[in-house]
This record gives structure tokens, sequence and C-alpha cells, in this order.
């Protein structure tokens, strides 16, 4: 699925709208997005700057791979078990 905004088009829209002082609806009409998508972007983003959306994508990618480290692991540690079992 394709996005039609990045999360960093998505901060520095919601940073440009607070400092233009339009009302939600005006924003939502002139991106030609819904209220809801704002208000969701707006819990998600709120507090955040265009650095701080591209570490917490780097931060989420590093997790993936760790998780995929540690999957790993316990495959090997079952088969480990496995083959101790049945020496035993």
């Amino acid at each position: 699925m394709k996005k039609r905004f990045s999360e960093e088009q998505i901060v520095r829209l919601l940073r440009q709208a607070e400092a233009a002082n339009q009302t939600v609806a005006e924003v939502c009409k002139a991106r030609g997005i819904s209220e809801q998508t704002w208000y969701r972007w707006k819990k998600k983003f709120g507090q955040m700057e265009v650095p701080d959306v591209r570490r917490l994508r780097a931060l989420e990618k590093e997790n993936v791979r760790l998780k995929r480290i540690v999957a790993e692991r316990d495959l090997e540690i079952d088969a480990m078990q496995e083959v101790l079992k049945a020496n035993f």
C-alpha cells in the first residue's frame, strides 16, 4: 500500500498548520484529507519533529532486525535441545 504522505511530510504539515493558525477543517480541505486522518496523525506525530521521525524509523528497522535474530537463535536452541534429547 502506497502512502500519499511520508512521515516527514506529515510532521511538516502538522507544524505548518500550527504556525498558520488555521482551523483543522481548513487544513484538511486544503490537503485533501479527512479530519479523522488529521487527528490520527496528530496523536501519532503531534510532539515529533522531522529528525525524531527519522530516528523512530531507524529504531523500528533495528527492532525488526533484532527480533529476527532472536527468533533464529530460539530455533537453534530448540534444534540443539532436540539433538541432546535424542542422544540421551
